[in-house]
């Protein structure tokens, strides 16, 4: 036991004496304070959760462990902890505070912050800011949207000609615009993901953007909504409109190449609208509205109306909850004859050949939807984008004068050619015989195709008169 405790205090000496230990060696190199040589084994670090790292009180400069979520080490730099690998990004930026701004505000001439271009700004807490932000291509996102917060009390949010990227955050300006973006190339690209806007004079307005794309956005108790002018794309995903925002939620103004909202919801209370499409110019790809439940009661949709009771035109695919479906698949219309039953018209019939059914008779449409009327209304005219199979049903009662033994043919017509398909043949007994015809085809319609009926004499010859006291003719 003496033997023991003389070795261990001569060992304690020695390290006193020399402040160097050796594992492994017993020449440590004069420049470390603990040299480890193995070369079958290694060092094992404390390893522990991100929950307990972060719980470690007041950890010393330099401390360093092993973060079993995240599989790295972190090391503290007297402010925070900090990723120790390669992989780990070096363009990175914690944000506690407007200070933590100081070298953006100082890039941006004292005026706006201006970002680093590609640097991942984390947002921690509530930081109540000065100045306007230029997003420079960006990223500015935080950890918990209900915390980490962006506010700004008088003035815009974000300001300038560039987009980036902006996520899990709740954005409030309460007396300006979340959003004053224009640029007018065209080339920018701006992502907004799982935020609040809230309590805002206004959420703002974005112009000239290549790429637009707001997914799982949440606005409450905004003044007025958002301007999307001249936009090649723009993608609207998820998106909740609460009933205490007011204005027009949203409007589309100018240019586009496709607009696509599905998802989500617009509850309409007090508001304006919540969307306005009259002022698009041109949708050169085509726009989609799906799965967006509209409820409230309000004033839902601000449209151009092409046709009665709807909203949009021919360029929109629509089916949402709350309004009317619009799109090729539901194109539809009537037309009929709207004079005197009981005398009806009189239409002139040559030898064997096919003529329109309209004579002296007057025609009236409804229903219409994706069809117009053409010639003397007893013509339907798709104004669809996109060729689809329709169902053709076709009813006339009619005689004919002076043609007893004779067969007549009743056709569908496209673009003027009877569909042989369709025919209905009738017998005439006698003059005052009234016959009752019923036609019915399936045929696909391209863009501004037109659909009539036709009649054509089988047999017998001369010029005979029909007598039509009913026509009609529906597609869906």
């Amino acid at each position: 036991m003496k033997k023991k405790l003389l070795f261990l205090m001569a060992v304690l000496l020695y390290t006193l004496n020399y402040s160097q230990v050796g594992i492994g060696t017993t020449t440590p190199d004069p420049s470390s304070i603990l040299e480890i040589e193995s070369s079958t084994l290694g060092m094992l670090t404390p390893r522990m959760t991100t929950a307990q790292r972060n719980a470690i009180t007041n950890p010393a400069n330099g401390l360093l462990v092993y973060d079993t979520d995240f599989g790295l080490f972190y090391f503290y730099d007297s402010t925070s902890w900090q990723p120790l690998s390669s992989s780990q990004r070096n363009n990175y930026k914690l944000i506690k505070s407007e200070a933590d701004l100081a070298a953006e505000l100082v890039a941006g001439s004292g005026t706006t912050y201006l970002l680093d271009s590609n640097t991942y700004y984390e947002i921690n807490g509530l930081i109540t800011l000065s100045y306007p932000i230029e997003l420079n291509n960006a990223y500015v996102a935080g950890e918990d949207t209900n915390n980490d917060i962006l506010l700004r009390t008088t003035g815009n949010i974000f300001e300038g000609d560039t987009g980036g990227s902006v996520r899990n955050l709740t954005l409030q300006a309460s007396a300006g615009s979340v959003f004053n973006l224009s640029e007018i190339t065209n080339t920018q690209n701006l992502i907004l993901r799982d935020a609040f806007i809230v309590n805002s004079a206004s959420v703002g307005s974005i112009t000239g953007f290549n790429l637009v794309f707001f997914s799982i956005v949440q606005y409450v108790g905004n003044t007025t909504g958002i301007v999307f002018t001249n936009i090649n794309q723009l993608l609207l995903n998820s998106e909740g409109w609460d009933g205490s925002n007011s204005g027009t939620y949203q409007t589309f103004v100018g240019n586009f190449e496709v607009i696509a909202k599905q998802g989500g919801f617009s509850e309409v209370v007090g508001a304006t609208a919540a969307i306005d499409v009259v002022g698009i110019t041109s949708l050169t790809g085509g726009g989609t509205l799906r799965t967006v439940d509209f409820f409230g009661g309000g004033n839902y949709i601000n449209g151009p109306g092409t046709y009665t009771n709807y909203n949009f035109n021919t360029d929109w695919d629509v089916d949402c909850a709350g309004i009317p479906v619009e799109k090729d698949a539901v194109a539809a219309g009537n037309f009929y004859y709207n004079g005197a039953v009981t005398s009806g018209f009189t239409q002139e019939i040559s030898d064997g050949i096919a003529v329109e059914v309209e004579g002296n008779g007057t025609f009236a449409s409804n229903n219409l939807f994706r069809f117009t009327t053409n010639g003397g209304n007893n013509g339907l005219q798709y104004e669809g984008l996109k060729s689809r199979q329709f169902q053709i049903n076709a009813t006339l009662s009619v005689r004919v004068i002076n043609a007893a033994g004779n067969f007549y043919a009743f056709y569908i017509a496209k673009n003027g050619t009877v569909l042989t398909e369709s025919r209905s043949i009738v017998y005439i007994d006698s003059n005052a015989q009234i016959q009752n015809v019923a036609i019915n085809q399936n045929t696909i319609l391209n863009t501004n195709d037109v659909v009539e009926l036709h009649v054509q004499r089988l047999t017998g010859s001369g010029d005979d008169d029909l007598v039509i006291f009913s026509e009609n003719l529906s597609i869906n």
